[in-house]
């Protein structure tokens, strides 16, 4: 067949997406190319959750339109939440364009790429629940994601997810386990479960989200499991005791709050009060006292005061996050905070974003320095980016770990003691003897 080459933006369910995608065309005879110069089809997997990544799309769709003129040969095709949202409008938009094809369409590629290379242009968006495709063992990597439930129901004010990825719905918890169990097969040692709210995972048979953590835990060759995203309004007693029992579940929970003011977050339909989530926090670091904890928050919300600001400012001191994903707040189309009276400024929004993020680095340093000393286990991942002989892992919060070891050790729990720190990583030094390793997982 041909060769094709795929440009993922936005979350990781649009990498998990972009991995299925590739999944499926090598399954056609496609091959991946190094570049888009080589490529015969060009595919660009969207996310329209912010305007960032929606005008850097179109920017690049831009450059390809006196591309496709020299290049006709060439297919286009743009899937994802944006091919959703925009449909046969983007097809009328950009002539480049061949192939529109929203998320649960995705099992339909098969039958829409032979129409599309004979010069049909065509556009597939529905919205049916999950596409349940599952990744074969053969796209596995040492990290690989899965997702397990897709689409939301919380409808919060500022977001388009419900619109272009439908209403929740569970994937069954035994094709997740044979997915995994394909996975681990192939290569696989830790696996990323993804999903808009895991926390409300259930599936038909009424297994809940701390159930299928347990159940992946009993597969043998699996070493790790984290996850992502957590709903606070969710978050149950339950998924609490499975993070503090299961030594395979990482420590580390992506608890997004998004603001600190209980008027914005009303704003926004969160469904839940600032002291409702210092509660939480509270719990979990009492059932799970290693606990890693990131966040999310959206800046300059319609309507946001200086002084839901500085709420927003203080929440951070009293969580003290290890990571922090921060965002200026941008109108999305269908979204009842679009409409909202009371926009802050494109300079406000900047000046409090850069102010936030320069309190979070230091809250960041300041608790990565605090585990200097400690013994921590850590899954190789490969070599650092410094490389000059060190390695990269996580540790069981999900912490980054460079320090100095051979590449053989690519795949392995290894014990290492923290030695220093900074806003994003850690260093150590190894304490697992090469001649342990050697005799039980290298030989």
């Amino acid at each position: 067949m041909g060769k094709v080459h795929i440009t993922t933006f936005g979350c990781q369910m649009n990498e998990y997406d972009s991995a299925r995608i590739l999944d499926i065309l090598t399954g056609l005879g496609y091959r991946a190319a190094a570049g888009r110069e080589e490529a015969d089809l060009l595919i660009f997997n969207t996310c329209s959750v912010r305007a960032k990544a929606q005008n850097k799309l179109y920017s690049f769709l831009g450059q390809l339109r006196d591309y496709k003129k020299t290049h006709p040969q060439v297919r286009i095709a743009v899937t994802g939440c944006l091919a959703q949202q925009e449909g046969r409008r983007m097809l009328k938009a950009l002539p480049q364009v061949d192939l529109v094809l929203g998320p649960d369409a995705l099992p339909d590629l098969p039958r829409l790429l032979p129409l599309v290379l004979e010069g049909r242009r065509m556009a597939e968006v529905k919205l049916e629940g999950q596409a349940d495709l599952p990744l074969s063992g053969r796209r596995a990597s040492l990290v690989s994601q899965v997702t397990v439930m897709r689409g939301c129901d919380n409808f919060c004010s500022y977001c388009v997810v419900p619109y272009v990825r439908g209403r929740e719905k569970s994937r069954p918890a035994g094709a997740i386990a044979d997915e995994v169990e394909a996975l681990t097969a192939g290569g696989a040692r830790e696996v990323h479960l993804l999903g808009q709210n895991v926390n409300s995972y259930r599936d038909e048979e009424g297994v809940d989200f701390p159930r299928l953590l347990t159940l992946l835990a009993r597969i043998p060759d699996l070493l790790r499991i984290r996850f992502t995203t957590s709903h606070p309004k969710d978050l149950s007693p339950a998924l609490m005791e499975t993070l503090a029992s299961e030594p395979k579940v990482m420590k580390g929970l992506h608890l997004p709050v998004q603001a600190g003011s209980d008027r914005i977050l009303a704003a926004m339909k969160r469904g839940y009060t600032r002291t409702r989530y210092l509660d939480l926090v509270r719990r979990l670091r009492e059932t799970v006292p290693e606990i890693s904890l990131s966040g999310d928050i959206i800046v300059g919300f319609p309507g946001e005061k200086e002084e839901d600001f500085r709420q927003t400012m203080s929440l951070l001191d009293e969580v003290g996050y290890d990571f922090l994903f921060s965002f200026q707040y941008s109108d999305r189309p269908l979204t009842p905070a679009g409409v909202l009276p009371g926009k802050v400024s494109e300079e406000e929004k900047r000046r409090r974003l850069l102010v936030l993020q320069a309190r979070q680095r230091e809250i960041s340093l300041t608790r990565h320095q605090a585990l200097l000393g400690r013994v921590a286990e850590v899954l190789v991942e490969g070599p650092a980016k410094k490389g000059h002989g060190w390695l990269r892992g996580r540790e069981a919060g999900g912490r980054t770990v460079n320090f100095a070891g051979p590449p053989g050790l690519r795949g392995r729990l290894i014990k290492v003691k923290l030695e220093s720190a900074t806003v994003n990583s850690l260093r150590a030094v190894r304490l697992t003897p090469l001649e342990t390793i050697a005799a039980k997982d290298l030989g």
